[in-house]
């Protein structure tokens, strides 16, 4: 398997002009410990929710939160605020911030506040027609969402974090932008050719489809392009999105990408796990994040 370039990565998603990263706050108010902000980004007002301590100032690490799929399109950003059923109790992105983490996350085409653009199958087949796909329009919104994020909070430094189709975009992000400097997702980790082969590759939803991408590569190509930055990946034995027969070449393709730094990826395994973050998954998770942070400038 060939190497996968940037430049073949956004020709394959299809990725176009992203327009004018500006952006406005609709509101703003605190939650105990807390302070939530509501944006609206870019030229099509895209919803998008913040969540820091409520003393958080600029500098703070920011996190670019993905949000999943889970067939719950009225979910969306309120992820970060209200979690999921995939997701342990208290909301993850909540542990997070209240770990001086600023947490940013942006609804996705179809998601949350944008429901009424069209149902998923809608929009992949008009974004086909067009000549793009709705996987790169998503990552396109990741990207703006970065941009506002970067603009509004001035970071001292970024990650990505995603379960599911949020952990598909989040290492996605982190492979196309060099100012992520760490990347931790869930329960998604897989190559898609021996899910193809399996017939197990429909269990994802229509935004799954990178044209042409199997030709030479898999997605264990576009997770090595983060090398040789911090990466996180968890998965379940027991999840049919990560199965042994899709999960063992992909993570051998990302370890032989971390060869000269193997201490930089951090791999975790739950062999009695389905589609679901577990206790162990977080726990590894946060130590993760907090080693990122330590290594903050």
């Amino acid at each position: 398997m060939t190497s996968l370039s940037r430049a073949e990565l956004r020709r394959l998603l299809g990725l176009g002009d992203r327009g004018e990263s500006s952006y406005i706050v609709d509101a703003e108010r605190l939650e105990g410990d807390l302070r939530i902000r509501h944006f609206r980004c870019g030229e099509d007002q895209i919803p998008a929710v913040s969540m820091a301590p409520a003393d958080s100032g600029l500098n703070a690490p920011a996190l670019l939160y993905c949000h999943a799929h889970g067939n719950a399109y009225g979910i969306g950003k309120s992820e970060v605020l209200e979690g999921r059923p995939a997701l342990q109790e208290p909301p993850l992105a909540q542990v997070i911030a209240r770990t001086g983490w600023t947490v940013f996350c942006i609804d996705m085409p179809g998601f949350g506040a944008r429901q009424s653009q069209g149902h998923e199958s809608a929009l992949a087949k008009s974004a086909h027609w067009y000549g793009q796909t709705l996987l790169g329009q998503m990552v396109n919104d990741q990207l703006l969402a970065l941009e506002v994020l970067v603009d509004a909070v001035r970071p001292s430094g970024i990650a990505t974090l995603g379960i599911s189709m949020g952990g598909t975009l989040a290492y996605l992000v982190a492979a196309l932008c060099d100012d992520i400097a760490a990347t931790a997702h869930f329960c998604v980790f897989a190559d898609m050719g021996p899910l193809i082969k399996a017939g197990a590759h429909d269990l994802h939803g229509p935004y799954m489809t990178i044209p042409g991408l199997l030709k030479d590569h898999d997605m264990s190509s576009i997770a090595a392009l983060v090398a040789p930055r911090h990466q996180f990946v968890a998965t379940g034995d027991a999840d049919p999105l990560t199965p042994a027969n899709a999960y063992a070449p992909a993570i051998k393709v990302l370890e032989n990408a971390y060869r000269d730094h193997p201490d930089r990826l951090t791999v975790v395994r739950d062999m009695a796990a389905g589609h679901e973050e577990t206790p162990s998954m977080r726990e590894a998770c946060l130590r993760f994040l907090q080693a990122q942070r330590a290594l903050a400038p």
